[in-house]
Order: C-alpha cells, then sequence, then structure tokens
C-alpha cells in the first residue's frame, strides 16, 4: 500500500486563505494560495514557514496550481513567489491569468491605503505581480499537461466564476487526486454547471462552504430578491448589492437588468466602475466559458450590454437625494467601495444592503447578517438601521451538488476543505452512510495521509475490449501482455493485444498445441448413432443446444472451440459387446472447457455402463 499525504495551510476547517499541500507519488503540489479577508495582519496570508523551514520552496514544490481568480484562492500568490521565493511553475486558466493581476492590483492598493501613516507592511508591489504572473503557464479545459514525464495535470471545467476550474493530478497510473477549488453543479444565467468525467481519483479534495444547506427554488430567490429592491427603491431607499467584481456582479446584473425592462423601471441602476468594467470586457473575451444561451444569443445581442444599468463614474452619485441601486465590490464588505457606501446609507432606514453570497468570519458583511446593528470600524462607531437582507446567490455547491459531484467522479476518498467543522461533520456522515467512502476534513497544519491501492493501468485496442468472451476467464489468456510501445510514450503503459495482433508485431508465426483425451465406451446393445445422441444431449447440457452442434454424424463442436468425436473400435477376442471410442480435443487456451466436458462425459458413461 502507498499513500498520498495532504496539509492544509488554508481553508482546513475554515474559509479563506485557500492553500492544499499534497504529497503523490514523490511530486509535491500547492493547491491555490489565498487570502484572508477577516485578517489585517500576518494572519491574512498561509504559514509558509511550513515549506520555508524544509529550505528552499523550489526544492520543496514541484509546481502550483491556481483553481480560479477569487483572492483568498490567489491573493498571496506574488507574496509566495517574489517575498518567499517560489520559481517554479503556476498553472493555472486562460481567463484566471487575464483576470488575476487586475484583482491582487486593486487588492494591493486597497491594502496600502487602509494602513496606517508611517506603518510598515509586509506586502507586495505592482512589480511583484507582473513578475509573478510572468511565471504562470496558462491551461485549457481537459488539456493534459505534463509537468514533468510522470506528472500530468488536467482542468475541468467549475462553473462558479469565468475561468475556473477544478484539477486532476495524476502520477503515472498509481495514484491522482481531483481538487474543486470552488465549483457550482447548477447552471445560472451566464455560466454552466461543473462538470467532470469519471476519473475515480484516489482522493478527492472538495470545498464543503454549504455542507449543510440544500437550497431553495432559485427562481423563488430571484423573484424575492427583485420584489424586495422594487420595493425598497419605490418607497425611496437606496439599495447597496455588495459583490465581487466576477461571478455574483454578472449574474445579479443580468436579473435586474431583465426584471427593470419587463416591469419598464425607471430607477438607476449603478455598477462600481474600474473593476466591473473590465469584468464585462473580459466575459465578452472569454465568451466560450459562459452557458449555451449567452455563446448563442452572442451575436444578436451581448447579454453584458447593459441598458439599465450604467457605471458609477462620479462617486457623489451616491449622494444625490432619492432612489438608486448600487452594485459596489468587494462583497464581504471588508474594504473598497463597498464598505464607503456602507458607512453612508446605514444610519437611514428606508435604505437596505443585500448580501448575495457568503461571508467570512471578522468581515463587516458577516457581522451584519448575524444581526449587528452597531459596527465598531476602527475609531468609529456605525449604527445600522438600514434594512439587511441575505439572499443567498453563491456560486458554491450546496450539499446535494457536493454529493452529486462525489457520485460523478466515484473517488476512493473524500478529503472536505474550505468550510466550517461543524457542517463538514454533517457532510462527512452523510457522505460515509451513503457511498460508504472514508472522509477527512484536517485542520489548518495537520498532515493526514490516505492509503491508497496499486492500480495498474493497460492499453487496449478498442475492438479487443468489446469482445463478447470477455466473461469467460478463460479466454484472458487469448490477450498478450506487452511492454509500452515508443508510441506510447510519455504514457509509458503496457499492452494488452490479441494473439494474432502480437505475434504479427512480434513478427512471429503461430504455433497450435491441442489436447485430446480419450475414453473408451463398451455397449451390448447401443448403435454407433444411439451413444452419439446421448454425447450430444451431454454437451447440450453443458453449454446450451444451440452452442452444441452436431456434425458429420459422430462428431460434435461445443462453442466451435472443442470437437468431440465418438468413433466405433474392433471387438477384443471374443467379446459379445460393441466398443467405442469417445475423444474430446481442444486447444491450449480452451482446457477449462475441455477438461469439463471430458468429466460430465465420464461420469456419463460410468452412470451408463452400471445399469
Amino acid at each position: 500500500m502507498t499513500s498520498i499525504s495532504v496539509v492544509p495551510l488554508g481553508a482546513g476547517q475554515d474559509v479563506g486563505r485557500s492553500c492544499i499541500l499534497v504529497s503523490i507519488a514523490g511530486r509535491r503540489i500547492m493547491f491555490d494560495c489565498g487570502m484572508h479577508a477577516g485578517f489585517q495582519d500576518d494572519r491574512r496570508f498561509p504559514d509558509f514557514t511550513y515549506i520555508t523551514k524544509q529550505g528552499s520552496p523550489n526544492d520543496y514544490l514541484d509546481a502550483v496550481i491556481v483553481s480560479h481568480f477569487h483572492l483568498d484562492h490567489c491573493g498571496a500568490l506574488p507574496y509566495f513567489t517574489e517575498m518567499v521565493g517560489f520559481d517554479g511553475p503556476v498553472y493555472m486558466t486562460y481567463p484566471t491569468k487575464a483576470i488575476c493581476p487586475i484583482l491582487l492590483e486593486d487588492y494591493r492598493k486597497v491594502t496600502m491605503e487602509r494602513k496606517a501613516s508611517g506603518e510598515q507592511i509586509n506586502f507586495f508591489t505592482s512589480e511583484m505581480i507582473n513578475k509573478c504572473m510572468a511565471k504562470v503557464r496558462p491551461v485549457s479545459l481537459h488539456e493534459e499537461v505534463h509537468v514533468d514525464a510522470d506528472l500530468v495535470i488536467k482542468p475541468y471545467y467549475a462553473g462558479h466564476v469565468l475561468g475556473a476550474a477544478m484539477f486532476l493530478v495524476r502520477v503515472g497510473d498509481a495514484q491522482s487526486v481531483l481538487y474543486t477549488g470552488d465549483y457550482n453543479m447548477t447552471p445560472d444565467r451566464h455560466l454552466g454547471p461543473a462538470w467532470v468525467d469519471r476519473c475515480r481519483p484516489s482522493l478527492l479534495i472538495t470545498e464543503s462552504t454549504y455542507a449543510t444547506t440544500v437550497r431553495d427554488s432559485k427562481r423563488s430567490r430571484e423573484r424575492d430578491f427583485c420584489e424586495k429592491v422594487q420595493r425598497c427603491v419605490e418607497q425611496g431607499g437606496k439599495v447597496l448589492i455588495p459583490v465581487f467584481a466576477l461571478g455574483r456582479a454578472q449574474e445579479l446584473c443580468i436579473l435586474l437588468e431583465t426584471y427593470w425592462e419587463r416591469m419598464n423601471l425607471k430607477v438607476p441602476i449603478y455598477f462600481s466602475t474600474g473593476l466591473a468594467e473590465r469584468a464585462n470586457h473580459y466575459y465578452k473575451l472569454f465568451i466560450a466559458w459562459t452557458n449555451e444561451k449567452i455563446k448563442q444569443t452572442f451575436v444578436d445581442r451581448n447579454m453584458f450590454d447593459y441598458k439599465h444599468i450604467r457605471p458609477l463614474h462620479d462617486k457623489s452619485v451616491i449622494d444625490n437625494p432619492g432612489p438608486m441601486v448600487v452594485f459596489a465590490t468587494p462583497g464581504m464588505l471588508h474594504a473598497g467601495q463597498s464598505l464607503q457606501i456602507f458607512k453612508k446609507w446605514a444610519p437611514d432606514e428606508r435604505n437596505m444592503v443585500v448580501i448575495p453570497g457568503y461571508c467570512v468570519a471578522g468581515t463587516v458583511g458577516y457581522k451584519i447578517i448575524n444581526g449587528a446593528k452597531k459596527i465598531e470600524l476602527g475609531k468609529q462607531s456605525l449604527d445600522v438601521r438600514m434594512a439587511v437582507e441575505y439572499l443567498s446567490f453563491s456560486a458554491h455547491a450546496d450539499a446535494r451538488g457536493i454529493m452529486q459531484l462525489v457520485r460523478m467522479c466515484q473517488p476512493r476518498a473524500v478529503m472536505l476543505v474550505h468550510g466550517e467543522s461543524a457542517k463538514m461533520d454533517f457532510l462527512r456522515q452523510r457522505i460515509q452512510q451513503e457511498l460508504q467512502l472514508p472522509v477527512l476534513k484536517p485542520a489548518n497544519g495537520e498532515s493526514v495521509a490516505i492509503e491508497t491501492e496499486q492500480v495498474m493501468v493497460v492499453e487496449a485496442p478498442v475492438g479487443l475490449l468489446h469482445r463478447r468472451d470477455w466473461s469467460e476467464p478463460a479466454r484472458l489468456r487469448a490477450g498478450l501482455l506487452l511492454p509500452p510501445s515508443e508510441s506510447a510514450l510519455p504514457a509509458k503503459r503496457p499492452r494488452l493485444l490479441a494473439r494474432d495482433a502480437a505475434l504479427k508485431e512480434a513478427g512471429l508465426a503461430e504455433h497450435s498445441l491441442r489436447f485430446t483425451t480419450s475414453l473408451s465406451l463398451w455397449s451390448p446393445h447401443s448403435q454407433l448413432s444411439d451413444l452419439v445422441t446421448k454425447v450430444h444431449a451431454v454437451c447440450a447440457r453443458a453449454v446450451g443446444d444451440r452452442l452444441a452442434q452436431l456434425q458429420d454424424g459422430n462428431t460434435i463442436s461445443v462453442l466451435d472451440r472443442v470437437t468431440v468425436l465418438v468413433k466405433p473400435l474392433p471387438p477384443v477376442g471374443r467379446q459379445q459387446r460393441d466398443n467405442f471410442q469417445l475423444l474430446v480435443s481442444y486447444s491450449f487456451e480452451n482446457e477449462d472447457l475441455g477438461s469439463r466436458l471430458f468429466s460430465l462425459l465420464k461420469q456419463e458413461a460410468k452412470i451408463e455402463q452400471s445399469l
């Protein structure tokens, strides 16, 4: 037995700073390298001393894989590559590579703006972001990328946000890990559902953000959202919708755009300039990553060219009297424009904030969802009188979606990350009861090992696999196991070929080895035809009437592979009886069938001659 070891440096029984170290068949992979929105000190990043205390990160790690561009999955990447010193390959999809530097630069600016005057903080620079992204090797969906001769990675569509991918990592054919990052099994208005084939990984590492939640009807949530927004603005209030620049922003913009058009509403809707505008640009650029409806209507009408929603170019607009709706980043109200608007609008009870997604503990979003009416922001105390609505449009899989993915990929073991410990316990129990799989949920810094079975994968022609006679174990001898051919590299898998194909490749002629067993029979009254009929009946009972064919009067063919011959013998001496010889002939690969028939015939002959 071999094992896969895993150590979460982040997202172990927690949401935030996702960073999972996996050791598999002598290789070490880091999945994601994120930040934690709930901390403003050194705890914002994973504890990379786990790696550096063992030497250089370049000696420790073979590769870093980033699942998508959300900062809790990529926010520490420039710090790790440029300040910790990792120079190895970093893999992500093309949309993720395009969008990551924009969000990283925005994160850097917000962090620098929040630091006290003269304060020195250990943080990356714009130049470091550029150098970091130069190390990225972008990959396409379902592309198999060979990191080295044995280490292969393959991305699958994850939904969630533009460019999000689940990654299958395989070392040879012995061990494999499927890391989901964040994913969504439910299609929405602009992205399709996550999908993975039946890859049967040794270990599935899955997010569990909504481990205990089964969401209600998406349509009823959308109706509730639109009606609450409309009711607020019709009463003269302002609506703040904190979102991350990509993902829920586009989803909810399309939803309100459609609703405003249908209801003929004139109240202005704004979205944050800069990030959201560039986000829409990338959705247009990577239209192939959106769902089928967006792609099919793209030529006639781009769904991201809004009629009722306009950029918030002038920040003073939020101080204007009268109703309005504003989409502002970031989504957890922990910094940026959304927090600035919240400070201004929170004291007015006519206003409303709608939280459409998950908020990490410690953020303002988390506090107001849980009923806080007074928020301490540094030295400022803020009274929250505006209405607070939490309507989950999160693009994370719920409990039903997680179970669906587990059934889809059929892993041998499951590990839960990116979730709360108590909720993980509930989901772990369900997976164990329904699917009988081992489930782990390590905490940050905790190392766990998963025992794996040795697996041998053999390549074989499709025609050989479709042969009907594989159901008989004896027929396995008709295939020959050969070493890898030169064309099989770098897979280096042995090949199973049909006997004739293997002989042809080796340049050898076939030699047939047959066995013939005989049985002497005597009968004082039987004729040859009577005895042949009895022998045929025994063969037919063994394999079926259609598969035991009588030929040439005294020859029986069984499954076209065993020949049974009954022939008369001359009398011996003065014997007053008829003597016969029963011959059963078969090739080496049909020895099991031939031996079984001979035993049945011999047993029948003893009974017959004892009467």
